[in-house]
């Protein structure tokens, strides 16, 4: 389904009735990387998967794309289903929009999970990261999206996964060069919500891979013994919901 914000397409789509749970997507994904967890999820549940603006078949909205930015438009697709309360579930980037939502529309976030995603911004490195990838983009598209994708995994499962790495660069691929420069340039600014994640009453959960090249999980595991997050682990890298998609399922049955 499409919802127009801003003259702007949202793809979404809801499947299932009642208890309704929300599946953010990360940098260079789309709602598609749920396609496995949809069908089991939706017969116990409403199931609501939308692509981030510039990213699937969604357009991009501005020259940068603030996770606040992209919240808003996450809000919007909720008014149109008229969803009154919901529980989400944010990869990476997903997880930074996850944070902004709640902080914006805290009635709304029945529970908020964290998978492999953090509520701490940028450090300087990661900002100078951010801009060379820009330039890269600018020269080379399709170089900076392989390498970038493959570089999630942890060092064991680079070749355990051939399809499923193929199937995400193909799709991003597909992307436009400024709605992944937009994404690229939110991240970059975005703020430290760990006060957000601390402040929140509701369930909260953060999931993360013990071989995550991205993000450090002992940081990850501080982060939420500090804000009295429940905290999982899964032998894996980045991408959770491929390295290991079973156990998110399981997981995924039990968050609320």
């Amino acid at each position: 389904m499409m919802q127009m914000y801003k003259n702007t397409k949202l793809f979404y789509r809801s499947i299932g009735t009642g208890n309704p749970l929300l599946l953010l997507h990360g940098f260079l994904e789309s709602s598609s990387i749920w396609d496995p967890f949809v069908e089991e999820l939706s017969k116990r549940r409403q199931v609501i998967t939308i692509d981030l603006p510039g990213h699937g078949k969604s357009g991009s909205l501005e020259e940068v794309h603030s996770m606040d930015l992209m919240a808003d438009a996450v809000f919007n697709v909720l008014q149109q289903l008229k969803t009154e309360q919901v529980t989400i579930i944010g990869h990476s980037m997903g997880g930074y929009v996850s944070l902004a939502f709640c902080k914006k529309f805290p009635i709304l976030t029945k529970g908020l999970v964290l998978l492999n995603s953090t509520p701490e911004p940028d450090n300087e490195d990661r900002k100078k990261n951010r801009d060379r990838a820009i330039k890269i983009i600018k020269n080379n598209k399709e170089s900076y999206v392989s390498m970038a994708i493959s570089n999630l995994l942890s060092e064991k499962n680079r070749t355990c996964f051939p399809k499923e790495l193929e199937k995400l660069k193909n799709e991003a691929l597909n992307f436009s060069e400024d709605g992944i420069i937009a994404a690229l340039k939110g991240m970059k600014i975005r703020t430290d919500l760990t006060s957000t994640l601390t402040l929140y009453n509701g369930p909260k959960h953060i999931i993360a891979g013990m071989s995550d090249p991205i993000l450090k999980f002992s940081d990850i595991q501080t982060i939420a013994e500090a804000t009295n997050s429940s905290f999982l682990s899964l032998d894996g890298g980045h991408l959770s919901f491929i390295e290991n998609k079973r156990e998110l399922i399981e997981l995924m049955h039990f968050i609320d």
